[in-house]
Formats: structure tokens, sequence, C-alpha cells
């Protein structure tokens, strides 16, 4: 339910341009918010004035996003699927202001332990042999970014997908795989890390994390605690940067968000809970003199440009 003075619809007509810029004036510097992803019919009158036919390129929509006032960073999150191919990072590349960086998702190639799912192509059940291979990760993603999208290269996200139970993985497995695979990766990439095991939030875990300078990820995500929850873990933050997703409110899975937001063009389900942990996050990170990076999806609330819209709103008072 909307609540008493909540935004309805700003994708109908769209807040003040005036506000904007103030709201976006009054942003820190070194806090970035952005969307997961960017190409959103029901954005329009919002973020996008220009009509775009169906199938339009993705960097021509890139372009326009880029000049929302509020927005600092993207999601690129195509590149889960498949690395982008040359020709896309350069399209994104220019399509993009001076230092405007991105957050890329690792290919899953890299990341799924044990294949499973409608992607699996009858693999399912079956280890992964590519699981945190590094060099698959440096030929197939981080030369390309270096050579064609090295100005808005930022942080790599590396997310993991729950692991079953049944593969026996443990934390301090799985802290082990990640020290193998960090140790060799260039020390002038920024990496993070998402997972969806709650149980890998131990010790190990983070110190292997802060070892490498690799980011984790405060994720609000159908299985895993509060991004409030997580703020309250010790040495939470490892690296000299953070970053947060904030996707859907724990408890509910996309299929459903999906099913009750679409086309997200308004906020649907306002949740103050999550606002609130999102401002504390960036308290936090201030205080640490570190940036951060926060990207918001459709399912949080309904409409990942309108949420930020209102986080910003509360953040300036």
């Amino acid at each position: 339910m909307i609540a008493d003075g909540e935004s309805l619809g700003l994708g109908l007509g769209g807040p003040d341009p005036e506000e904007l810029r103030r709201l976006a004036a009054s942003v820190p510097e070194s806090i970035h918010f952005g969307t997961s992803t960017w190409t959103y019919p029901g954005w329009s009158g919002l973020v996008y004035h220009r009509s775009y036919p169906k199938n339009a390129p993705a960097a021509r929509m890139l372009e326009e996003y880029a000049r929302f006032p509020l927005f600092r960073t993207v999601g690129i999150d195509s590149s889960f699927y498949r690395p982008p191919a040359p020709e896309t990072l350069k399209a994104y590349a220019r399509a993009l202001p001076p230092g405007f960086r991105c957050v890329s998702k690792v290919w899953d190639q890299i990341t799924v332990h044990t294949h499973g799912g409608p992607r699996s192509d009858g693999q399912s059940g079956e280890r992964n042999p590519d699981f945190l291979n590094p060099e698959l990760f440096l030929r197939e993603m981080y030369d390309p970014y270096q050579e064609h999208f090295r100005e808005h290269a930022g942080p790599f996200v590396f997310e993991f997908q729950a692991i079953p139970r049944y593969t026996g993985m443990k934390t301090l497995q799985f802290a082990d795989s990640l020290d193998r695979f960090f140790a060799v990766l260039p020390r002038e990439g920024q990496y993070a890390v998402e997972v969806r095991n709650p149980e890998f939030l131990e010790p190990p875990y983070f110190a292997v994390l802060r070892e490498h300078g690799v980011a984790h990820v405060l994720n609000s995500w159908t299985r895993m605690p509060s991004i409030g929850e997580q703020l309250d873990i010790t040495g939470v933050f490892t690296a000299g940067f953070a970053i947060s997703r904030v996707l859907l409110r724990p408890g509910r899975t996309y299929e459903e968000a999906v099913d009750a937001f679409a086309p997200y063009d308004r906020i649907r389900e306002p949740n103050q809970e999550l606002r609130h942990d999102v401002i504390q996050l960036i308290d936090q990170a201030r205080t640490l003199r570190i940036p951060a990076y926060i990207l918001v999806n459709n399912r949080a609330e309904g409409s990942a440009p309108n949420t930020i819209l209102e986080i910003v709103r509360r953040l300036s008072g």
C-alpha cells in the first residue's frame, strides 16, 4: 500500500527538473547511485524523454540514462549471461560522459559452482570446471574492459548464486577458493563478491576479502539478512569502496516481484526499512571516507529511479 505523501507515479510526468538538480547537488560526491540495468520502457517520462523503438540499441538509451541528474553509475547486468563484445563496450564508452563508471556483473560461467536450472543445458548437478577460473576471467572480461572500457570500468561484481548444501561447500572452503582466485588477479582492479548463502557471512570469508581489498556486496535479497543486519557484522567493509545492490525484499522471490511491480513506472510497495538501511550504509561509508556504489533494482519497491529519488529526498533532509 502507498503511504500518505508517497510518490505515486513520477513516470507519468516526472519530478520537477529543478528539484532533481537540487537533490543531485546535495548528494556527496563519493556516493554513486544507479540502477540494475537501464532498458525499461516504464521509465518513459521520468528518465527517458526520447522515443525508442522496441529493439533500440542499449547504448542509445544509456546515453540518456547517464544524463539523469541522480545517476552516477549503472549496473551492467547483461555481462552475467555473456561477456560484452568489444563493439558493445566501445558503444557504451561513446555513450557515457567522462568519469561515469559502471558496475559490471561477471559472467556466471566463472561464478556458478554446480550447474542447475534452465540454463544448465543438460548439465544439472555437474560441477562447473570453470568455477573461479582466473584465466577465463582475465581473457573474457578484465582484458577487454581494460582495452575498450578502461575509463568507465568500475567494480566487477562476482555474484555467486546460492550454492546447494549437497555440494558440501563450507564457509572455509569457499573462502579458500576466493583466496586462490583473487591472489592472481591484477591488484589495480576493483572487485566485489555477492553471496546468496547467508552461512558464508563468517570471519574467514571477510578476512579473505580484506586481505585482497575485495568488497563484500551488501545485498537485499530473498534469503539473505537485510542490509541493516549485514551492516551490523563486524568488519563488513573490506575494501577501499563500498557497494550495495538493493534487489528484493527479503522473503520475496524475483518472479513474485516481477508479477507485482511491472512495468516499473511507479513505486508499488514503499519499504521504509530498506531506505533507512541505505541511508545507514551511506553514513558509514562517509565516516570511513570511502566511495559507495548503490545499485537499486526495480523489484525492490516497483521503480528503481523512484526509489533512488525517495532515498535522496530523505538523505537531503
